[in-house]
């Protein structure tokens, strides 16, 4: 991520060196989580599990990125949150071991850390849509598409330092998380 290749990836990098330089200058203890393709219950309308599900119970087609070959690191919100209630007790400390000739960028001198929250899974979207198929009982009506400029074939969480941080690892798989979801959107939505 230190040369980011879309403006998003940039706007977060760019606040973590923020963070980072607060956390150097001021001593506040800043704690960075990045978190991979969150989704689930109450999430924004614009993303693609949420606007794929609608467009599959309404009968509508679904545009497709890179054949369904792209893969991505979709971590469920229960998840999320689990590990953001361990963090809370585990504020970030200076690692006094960091050594700048061999850099570590989740730590630093200064009391910042870095954590990613994700999966560690990274589904094919090809995948993706059919546990969406099979949680709604349909069939995607599928429109293929290359794929997008500064976009990346695939995401993929390390999260071991956040399970020898706090003894967790996000684990709920697509078919599984999916099947939840549709299951609130379908109350959400009176279906």
């Amino acid at each position: 991520m230190d040369h980011p290749i879309s403006l998003y990836a940039a706007t977060k990098k760019a606040n973590e060196l923020m963070a980072h330089s607060y956390a150097h200058l001021y001593g506040i203890p800043c704690t960075g989580l990045r978190f991979f393709t969150v989704y689930g219950p109450w999430g924004r309308p614009d993303m693609a599990y949420y606007k794929f599900t609608q467009a599959i119970l309404e009968g509508r087609e679904i545009e497709l990125y890179g054949e369904g070959k792209m893969r991505r690191d979709f971590t469920y919100v229960d998840d999320i949150v689990e590990a953001i209630v361990r963090l809370t007790s585990k504020p970030a400390a200076g690692n006094p071991n960091w050594d700048g000739a061999k850099p570590d960028p989740a730590t630093s001198r200064a009391p910042y850390r870095i954590y990613n929250i994700g999966n560690s899974e990274p589904v094919e979207l090809g995948r993706f849509v059919r546990a969406i198929e099979a949680a709604t009982g349909k069939k995607a009506k599928i429109v293929m598409k290359p794929v997008p400029a500064g976009d990346v074939m695939a995401t993929a969480a390390g999260v071991e330092d956040l399970a020898k941080a706090v003894d967790f690892r996000p684990k709920t798989s697509i078919e599984d998380g999916m099947k939840r979801f549709v299951d609130w959107y379908r109350g959400y939505a009176g279906l």
